[in-house]
């Protein structure tokens, strides 16, 4: 790092300076392709993240997959999936990227569907793998596209440079972060590639932490970070009041946030949750909260990692179910470690003051900049506030639900429940922990307890700096606005509180089995808004159905037809050759050739009678012809 040379609130700022380190992979023709490493605040900051929880989630994962058939292959997988995550971080060029970016989706793939065996689990790796190939055909394109905009370069540097600085047309800049937005679209769960992140589900629970906490779904986002400037110029995102970044992250926030309220199994309301969240980083990315997005994305990955384990550590207990409705409740005295971990993780998450998630929120919703009173911000969002409190209020909500049915009540399940071992507790409690003071790293002023600031710090030290990041301009702590926010996630678990816990509600118990609008809206939230619908049956029916028959129907007449035509032609020009160019022509001469051979020996017959009188005769004549010729010739 190098300290400016003016002092700012009486201390030197400081800038971190990228380290790059290349060497060449290969070279074609004069295009030199080079492999290596691009380590600055940003990447530092994920390094931490990935390699802390990746850490835990190996630890926890020795006690819950303890004696799985597959337990080398799990452990194999899992580590493969950690240093591909560090691969995609650590990527100098883009083409590095897509190589991590791939590799993370294989491993998950091979970790979603851990227990093939039964099918469920092996059609949740298929969905994941194949939706997640829809956002890859965009990433390829955007990377082809910004290679040739950026004069056949894959550098990441190089890339950001030209962009920031006017070098890359705008419709260039807007078709490659077009395009690269479908890849986040996918990775990162965004509406409407997002169908497949619940169904991932169906493999391990340690493996659910580490995709949604460090490693897969982060990569969009992270992505998006990297390539800031292709993103900030190519939506112009600053001044703006919406782009294509900011409104799909925020419909993402709002629309996966109610989908959590219907679900019974409790990983599946933190898969949800997880698409929410990311859609909270991503709207922070598209309305230029740059640093807000990488710090929710920071606090985010402890709490979410401590509660997907512990989902896994109360699924432990009540025989590996996650129906929190029928199979769990009553378990906070039986697991009181995992009850507290898990209570502190959900404050984090629906915002509760002080806890890190509260710190991370509030930034990201001052960075919308159309809050009254706020300063500092690059536009006016006004939907993306409204859309993110929202969601928030749901947030609060939906978690409240969790923690009733599965820590309140009277155990539902069967059998002895009973307190997971330390190799799961562990874990927990240090997750806990740091989803609880992690906003420490980035406080407003307002509330900072050292003199250089840790906001200050934080910005300097993880935001990129110089000519390879958009000159973006911070929103100030606005404290009528963070009042605001605690008010929307404590009117959340509030009435969550009073509908579950005091039964405060009675007459909306039941509603959508009575009022026909309410059982519209809950099948609407069943059914996922129909996505799945659409995708399977719509889409992949007409693949499989008309299309497939249209298809089968032009190869049978058409492409067939032109081939069977082809080759009757061919026999057809192979008989004609063969009677009138082989057996004439060709055969003939051959025949030609060897009557004629056959009648030359016999005239040559005649002259083998078998008499020595003979022969003698014949020779003198020729030798009596030849010294004829030779007088003659002499003479």
């Amino acid at each position: 790092s190098e300290p400016a040379a003016e002092e700012k609130g009486g201390h030197e700022e400081v800038a971190t300076r990228p380290v790059v380190s290349c060497v060449n992979w290969f070279e074609n023709g004069d295009q030199t392709i080079s492999i290596g490493t691009l380590v600055d605040g940003q990447s530092v900051l994920l390094l931490i993240v990935v390699t802390l929880i990746s850490l835990l989630v190996h630890v926890f994962s020795t006690d819950y997959v303890h004696g799985d058939r597959r337990y080398t292959h799990y452990f194999a997988f899992l580590s493969l999936f950690t240093a591909s995550m560090l691969f995609f971080v650590l990527s100098e060029n883009t083409l590095q990227m897509i190589v991590g970016w791939e590799l993370v989706g294989v491993c998950s793939f091979a970790l979603i569907g851990h227990w093939w065996e039964e099918k469920p689990n092996s059609d949740a790796a298929l969905k994941a793998f194949l939706t997640n190939r829809v956002g890859d055909i965009g990433l390829l394109v955007g990377v082809i596209v910004l290679y040739f905009a950026a004069g056949k370069s894959f550098s990441i540097l190089d890339l950001n440079i030209l962009a920031n600085e006017g070098g890359i047309s705008h419709n260039l800049l807007l078709i490659g972060s077009l395009c690269l937005i479908t890849a986040v679209m996918s990775k990162s769960g965004q509406f409407i590639l997002h169908t497949w992140l619940p169904d991932a589900m169906a493999g391990p629970t340690p493996v659910s932490a580490l995709i949604h906490a460090a490693t897969m779904v982060v990569a969009g986002v992270y992505m998006v970070a990297r390539l800031y400037p292709v993103f900030f110029e190519g939506l112009s995102i600053s001044g703006s009041s919406v782009n294509a970044l900011s409104m799909i992250g925020a419909i993402t926030a709002l629309f996966g946030a109610m989908l959590a309220f219907v679900q019974k199994d409790i990983k599946k309301v933190l898969a949800y949750s997880t698409v929410s969240q990311l859609g909270f980083m991503v709207t922070a990315l598209g309305v230029g909260a740059w640093t807000a997005a990488l710090f929710h994305l920071f606090t985010h990955a402890f709490f979410k990692a401590c509660l997907f384990l512990g989902a896994g550590s109360l699924s432990h207990a009540c025989h590996h179910s996650f129906n929190m409705v029928d199979d769990m409740g009553g378990l906070r005295k039986i697991m009181p470690k995992t009850f507290w971990t898990y209570l502190v993780a959900t404050a984090a998450l629906a915002g509760v003051f002080p806890l890190s998630g509260f710190w991370s929120k509030d930034e990201i919703l001052a960075g919308t900049g159309s809050f009254p009173g706020t300063e500092g911000a690059n536009g006016e969002y006004h939907v993306m506030l409204i859309m993110l409190l929202l969601a928030a209020f749901c947030t609060a909500a939906y978690m409240t639900r969790t923690i009733w049915y599965a820590f309140y009540g009277e155990y539902r399940g069967h059998g002895t429940p009973h307190e997971s071992g330390p190799r799961i507790t562990t874990p927990l409690i240090i997750l806990a922990s740091l989803g609880a003071i992690a906003g420490i790293v980035n406080l407003p002023a307002a509330f900072d307890f050292l003199p250089e600031g840790t906001q200050t710090r934080f910005e300097h030290y993880v935001e990129p700096v110089g000519l390879y990041f958009p000159a973006i301009t911070h929103a100030g702590f606005n404290p009528v606005l963070a009042l605001v926010s605690v008010a929307v996630g404590l009117a959340g678990i509030g009435l969550a509180y009073l509908y579950f816990f005091k039964n405060a509600f009675a007459g909306l118990h039941g509603l959508a089995e009575r009022n026909k609008v309410a059982a519209f809206f809950k099948n609407i939230l069943v059914n996922k808004y129909y996505f799945d619908w659409l995708y399977t049956t719509v889409i992949v029916g007409f693949v499989k159905g008309p299309l497939a028959r249209a298809a089968n129907w032009f190869s049978a007449n058409v492409i067939d037809g032109l081939v069977n035509l082809v080759g009757k032609t061919a026999v057809g020009s192979g008989n004609w050759v063969y009677k009138n160019v082989d057996q004439k022509v060709v055969d003939g001469a051959v025949n030609g050739a060897g009557s004629s051979a056959s009648g030359v020996g016999a005239m040559l017959r005649l002259t083998q009678t078998g008499r020595i009188q003979q022969y003698a005769a014949l020779f003198f004549a020729a030798v009596a012809i030849l010294a004829g010729v030779f007088v003659v010739v002499i003479g």
